[in-house]
């Protein structure tokens, strides 16, 4: 287990690394500390070819309540005295980390057990896939202190749920029961309370057994190919086809449904 002061980093299962937000008592509402330490371990993760999944969530009652308005974080106080304060706390703060997730080619999932709202659900949101406790609450409340979605809300809301939607939650700084959030497409999945972890983790595990070239490069194509026309879309894909067709990974794959056998993937 990583020794940090506001996240807690392990490995519970071979190949899927865990991520709980630790700020409990804040109800893991993000800090300047936190926004340092998640990026290390984000980047760590990125850079660990052992570790093929991962797992982000929150450790007691809470997801994320987005950034901490409780005058509790001593890090904020000597980035307030330096030029550019507020500009440098958010480029260097929970942009950074939101960023980071969604540059990741190796799957990211959001198990959300409890308060994801304004910057904790952008942060839900710049995951792949999102499970959710089903007494889990999602929304966007920082209107309600008149701050903006700024952590990268502004760009995932409407696109996660559509602009009209977006802007009617962000200007009345609503929030929505987990199944209703579903409905709304913020969540991928809902599960029996205190299940969401468990879930994430299980999926995790069954990501991990795949081809981790083959998960990596179908990210990549299918992230990218939002802001792309189906042409360019094709065109991307058979540059990934030449790197993935003659891997290592596609011949065990063969071979093992020719010997009904379970595939072992190594990522070549």
């Amino acid at each position: 287990m990583s020794q940090y002061e506001t996240i807690i980093a392990e490995t519970p299962v071979e190949r899927v690394r865990l991520i709980k937000l630790n700020r409990p008592r804040q109800l893991n509402a993000y800090s300047t500390r936190m926004c340092e330490e998640l990026c290390i371990e984000i980047d760590a993760y990125l850079k660990d070819d052992a570790l093929r999944a991962l797992v982000l969530t929150g450790e007691g009652r809470g997801f994320c309540a987005g950034g901490d308005v409780s005058s509790a974080d001593e890090d904020r106080d000597d980035l307030m005295q330096q030029q550019m304060s507020h500009g440098r706390e958010m480029r260097d703060g929970m942009h950074r980390v939101i960023q980071a997730l969604h540059h990741l080619d190796k799957p990211a999932i959001a198990a959300i057990n409890g308060p994801a709202v304004a910057g904790g659900l952008a942060l839900a949101l710049a995951c792949d896939i999102r499970i959710a406790d089903e007494d889990a609450k999602l929304g966007d409340t920082s209107g309600r202190f008149a701050l903006l979605p700024d952590e990268g809300g502004a760009w995932l809301f409407p696109r996660a749920m559509g602009l009209d939607r977006a802007l009617k939650m962000t200007m009345l700084a609503e929030t929505y029961p987990a199944r209703e959030a579903q409905t709304l497409g913020l969540v991928t999945e809902v599960v029996a309370r205190g299940e969401a972890l468990n879930q994430s983790l299980d999926l995790a595990q069954r990501i991990a057994a795949q081809s981790p070239l083959a998960v990596r490069l179908a990210k990549g194509m299918m992230t990218t190919s939002m802001d792309m026309t189906l042409e360019q879309s094709q065109r991307e894909a058979a540059l990934a086809v030449m790197v993935a067709n003659p891997s290592k990974d596609v011949a065990e794959g063969v071979r093992a449904f020719f010997k009904k056998e379970t595939p072992i993937f190594t990522g070549h």
